[in-house]
């Protein structure tokens, strides 16, 4: 498997997180880049959770100058959640127990595998810098004290799989992947994607509930639009939901 060409690979032995890492290096690229950490000692999650980092597991943050809007610049967490998908299908050789939740989750089993968190780093000379962080727990999970009530069951890729990964091995699937996606993206738009994300879709056809901070929705996960809203059907009302948690 060949690195892509045009993005850059930085490894760190150690940092205190991928994401703030990107926000260092973002204003001195030329291109975007894949920095890995072997080891993070401040992670942190989606609405500034912690995210839990033992050793092994994979940490990885790609810097990017997209050039879109803003709400198109937001879609490339299907981008890479398809990517991570592929990417871990290509390792194990096996995509059986795999599947997306929306928005940015990959699940295994049922439980909660991996985690995608998109920043904006801000503006440089027009162009904003996007952080694409990804987490996959490779060799350990959190322990379910270490989750809030209600979520997913945290699960390793080697106790539902046996399959031992190596963070850098798993780089090299998800660059390649990431890459592959990204060039659809740019010239086919969000169509293939969310045809693409749902045929890869948790829980579609069936009742979740989405969380805001302020409110909660149950209905029926009928669809994602083309804006990427999750949409729900209730005994009322089809309602379009732009962020949210999503509970099984």
């Amino acid at each position: 498997m060949s690195w892509p060409a045009g993005y850059g690979r930085r490894v760190l032995p150690e940092v205190d997180s991928t994401m703030a890492e990107a926000g260092r290096l973002a204003g001195t690229l030329a291109g975007p880049e894949w920095i890995l950490a072997l080891r993070q000692t401040a992670a942190r999650g989606r609405r500034g959770r912690a995210w839990v980092t033992p050793d092994g597991n994979f940490s990885a943050t790609l810097v990017m100058m997209p050039r879109e809007a803003p709400g198109v610049v937001a879609l490339r967490s299907f981008v890479a959640s398809l990517a991570l998908f592929d990417a871990l299908v290509a390792v194990t050789g096996r995509a059986e127990g795999l599947s997306l939740k929306w928005p940015n989750d990959v699940l295994l089993n049922g439980g909660k595998l991996a985690g995608i968190l998109l920043e904006s780093l801000g503006p440089r000379r027009g162009t904003t810098h996007l952080a694409i962080g990804v987490g996959v727990n490779l060799a350990a999970a959190p322990g379910a004290d270490e989750v809030e009530p209600g979520a997913l069951r945290p699960v390793s890729l080697v106790s539902e799989t046996g399959a031992a990964v190596a963070p850098e091995a798993l780089l090299e699937a998800l660059a390649a992947a990431y890459a592959r996606h990204e060039a659809a993206f740019v010239t086919y738009g969000f169509g293939p994607v969310r045809e693409a994300w749902l045929a890869r879709a948790a829980r579609l056809g069936e009742t979740v509930a989405a969380r805001t901070g302020r409110s909660e929705v149950t209905g029926t996960f009928e669809t994602v639009d083309d804006t990427g809203n999750l949409v729900l059907k209730t005994a009322k009302t089809r309602q379009a939901i732009p962020a949210a948690d999503v509970f099984f």
